[in-house]
């Protein structure tokens, strides 16, 4: 979470711990505002990451900016999480230029997306998808490297797949990089319809597939993913 007057974030901060977005969300935004004499009128853009991940914590997030961009009147911004964390690649010594971004998916498989390093940013070359990871490895450069918290899930796979393993401390979606991208969209006049902005799930919520099956339905099947373009 994090506050920030036009490009400059004027204070980040984190939850207590893992899973606690539905309750400290909303009080660690007064109190952002209320540190820094921001009144909630006078929000004027808000910016989200918008998924994959966590289906709970994406309809909460992107509630939470939906409403607050409706009450205050300003702009929302969404951003793919996967994007988020690439960008945490270019703090190590040596960023390497093919990436893929792996998130867990449970089911034995990944949420994934590949990005090439252009200039001083990593570019997306495919969309977010579900993927088997020595399925997707068989569609990447042998150099792709790899960072995101699905790798401690499926390490015998990643270690098959021959990537090289960033460090996990980047595997964090951080706000101070959601603002970053989502800051260069708004100046582009990137903006998202605040009434129709949604997550970016990949995959539909269990309780919906449960629901198909249980009507006598076929839930749909995750598929193989999209290969890499260059």
């Amino acid at each position: 979470m994090a506050l920030s007057r036009g490009p400059e974030v004027v204070e980040a901060t984190t939850f207590s711990a893992a899973r606690r977005h539905a309750v400290e969300l909303l009080p660690t935004i007064d109190s952002l505002c209320r540190r820094h004499g921001v009144a909630p009128g006078a929000l004027r853009e808000v910016y989200v990451s918008a998924g994959p991940g966590s289906f709970t914590g994406l309809r909460l997030g992107i509630t939470v900016a939906r409403t607050l961009a409706w009450s205050a009147g300003a702009a929302v911004v969404g951003v793919p999480t996967l994007d988020v964390i690439a960008q945490n690649a270019l703090e190590g010594p040596d960023p390497p230029p093919d990436l893929v971004v792996l998130l867990d998916a449970k089911r034995r498989r990944v949420y994934a997306a590949a990005f090439g390093l252009r200039g001083d940013v990593y570019r997306r070359l495919t969309e977010p998808a579900e993927w088997d990871v020595e399925k997707l490895a068989a569609t990447l450069p042998a150099s792709c490297a790899a960072i995101g918290e699905g790798i401690p899930y499926h390490q015998a796979a990643v270690d098959r797949a021959g990537f090289r393993v960033l460090p996990p401390e980047g595997s964090r979606a951080r706000a101070e990089v959601v603002h970053r991208l989502a800051y260069a969209r708004a100046r582009a006049g990137e903006v998202d319809d605040s009434a129709a902005i949604v997550p970016v799930y990949v995959r539909r919520p269990e309780a919906e597939e449960v629901w198909e099956r249980r009507q006598g339905g076929a839930a749909a099947k995750p598929g193989g993913g999209p290969a890499p373009v260059s």
